[in-house]
């Protein structure tokens, strides 16, 4: 039948603009043609009802065999409204065109557009609702609300080529359409030469501003309570986090618990720390933010970084080793993967030591970890081992007399342990004593400094001679050759 009426049509506008054809003719079959376009039309707005509702009550199975039958009764409508503004404009050029004719195609084009805008509204807002399903839904129900929402989508596909349609059949006869543009372009998201319409612009920012004003004063009130109590949280989650701190500091301390500096200060970082950690979750929690994909995706880019950061990790166990087995301690001063100094400052993946010539020096602990550490300074008592050589000329009674007087003398080394002075080796030009005096760590160097000072000076005024190597070479004379002899030592 649509055939036949298609071949019928395209005589009629053959022949339309053809003089030679009686008109009486052409306005008799004209108006067959209006009369039959709108039998189909009410006929197709009953069809596309019935298919609607049973799409809505039909089983998985069924609904894609309906939706290819419902998509098929709307084009054939959308063609139906063409056509019947088609054969006004024909009656009108032929001059039999009733007074009310147009007026009434007029009105149902109107009454169209806005029944296919008020189901694109439908459909948006219940596309946002299966969406908001889809992410709170179990795995079990997802399949079907998938389907769902895929039906609707294919419906708000078949609607919106449907509102086109009249849009343009609206354009054709003077009906405005700045609205039904708008409600185009923002479900569409199709950018056209409509946009540029001063009118279509207006109605766009006149929806958007409307909206975002009803928004704002619907919500605002509810957002502003949100922010004050993440406030609130943040500013108790910051005294917590301080209390903490005082409280574990206080507790590290103990004599009893027997800590580490280090150590301390790693327990009162991370208890403040994780505190705050801790607020800031909940804080963000009151503002209405889903925390479970914060946690998922903290637990993916742990593994990530993970493998990323080897190194660095590397060097958090070696702090961690550190901190437990405690091989030294800020302040004291060490040896330690390759580095002499202070131990200025400790983290869990470096070590900050500071030299006697004020040198900043920033160690992985993964390096010191696995190098021998010295540490110099963790006893409070050290013993200072000096040497020193007399002439073999010398008398020992005497010179053990002087050093233990130069020893005994100074105020920093301790009377117990005693100090120990005793001959030690015969070398090639010296006899060389040992001198071992007790001080405190802190006064290693002035004892090291000042008896070497002071052993000189006695040394002189005693007459002991302190010898230095020294070679004697001997020329032997050969009919008037100098011959070189082994040098002799002395």
């Amino acid at each position: 039948m649509f055939q036949k009426n298609e071949q019928l049509r395209a005589l009629v506008a053959a022949n339309v603009n053809n003089d030679e054809v009686g008109k009486p003719f052409l306005i008799s079959q004209v108006k067959q043609q209006q009369i039959y376009a709108n039998e189909a039309i009410e006929y197709l707005n009953k069809r596309s009802s019935v298919l609607s509702q049973q799409l809505n009550d039909a089983k998985n199975e069924e609904v894609f065999g309906l939706l290819a039958e419902y998509e098929e009764s709307r084009k054939y409508l959308d063609s139906m409204y063409e056509e019947s503004s088609q054969n006004v404009a024909w009656l009108k050029k032929l001059n039999a065109l009733a007074p009310d004719q147009e007026a009434e195609l007029k009105q149902s084009i109107s009454q169209r557009a806005e029944q296919l805008a008020a189901n694109v509204e439908y459909l948006r807002q219940q596309l946002k609702a299966e969406d908001a399903q889809l992410s709170v839904a179990p795995e079990a129900e997802k399949a079907n609300l998938q389907l769902s929402k895929l039906v609707t989508q294919r419906r708000m596909s078949i609607t919106t080529s449907s509102l086109k349609v009249m849009i343009d059949l609206a354009d054709s006869e003077g009906i405005p359409t700045a609205e039904y543009k708008r409600l185009y372009f923002e479900v569409t998201g199709s950018v056209t030469q409509d946009l540029l319409s001063g009118d279509v612009l207006l109605s766009i920012v006149k929806t958007w501003s409307s909206k975002f004003w009803g928004w704002l004063l619907e919500t605002a009130p509810q957002h502003i309570f949100q922010l004050l109590v993440f406030l609130v949280i943040l500013f108790i989650a910051r005294t917590v986090a301080n209390l903490a701190r005082k409280v574990v500091k206080r507790a590290v301390a103990s004599k009893n618990l027997n800590f580490s500096l280090l150590m301390q200060e790693f327990f009162i970082s991370m208890s403040g720390k994780g505190v705050w950690f801790i607020g800031i979750l909940i804080a963000l929690s009151q503002i209405g933010l889903n925390l479970t994909p914060i946690l998922t995706g903290f637990g993916i880019a742990g593994v990530i970084i993970g493998f990323a950061l080897q190194d660095t990790l590397s060097n958090f166990a070696a702090g961690m080793m550190l901190l437990i087995y405690r091989p030294f301690d800020v302040g004291d001063y060490v040896s330690a993967g390759g580095v002499e100094g202070k131990v200025s400052h400790m983290s869990l993946v470096n070590t900050t030591i500071k030299t006697f010539d004020n040198q900043i020096i920033i160690v992985p602990n993964s390096k010191i970890w696995g190098d021998v550490i010295k540490n110099v300074t963790h006893e409070r008592v050290r013993r200072v081992d000096m040497v020193f050589g007399v002439s073999y000329s010398d008398s020992i009674p005497h010179v053990e007399e002087v050093l233990n007087d130069i020893v005994t003398s100074h105020p920093a080394v301790l009377r117990a342990p005693e100090p120990m002075i005793k001959v030690h080796v015969l070398n090639n030009s010296s006899v060389d004593f040992i001198v071992r005096p007790w001080v405190k760590t802190d006064d290693y160097w002035d004892v090291y400094w000042d008896v070497t000072r002071e052993v000189k000076i006695r040394f002189d005024k005693e007459g002991i001679s302190i010898p230095f190597p020294q070679q004697d070479v001997h020329l032997h004379m050969q009919n008037g050759q100098a011959l070189p002899s082994q040098p002799k030592e002395s």
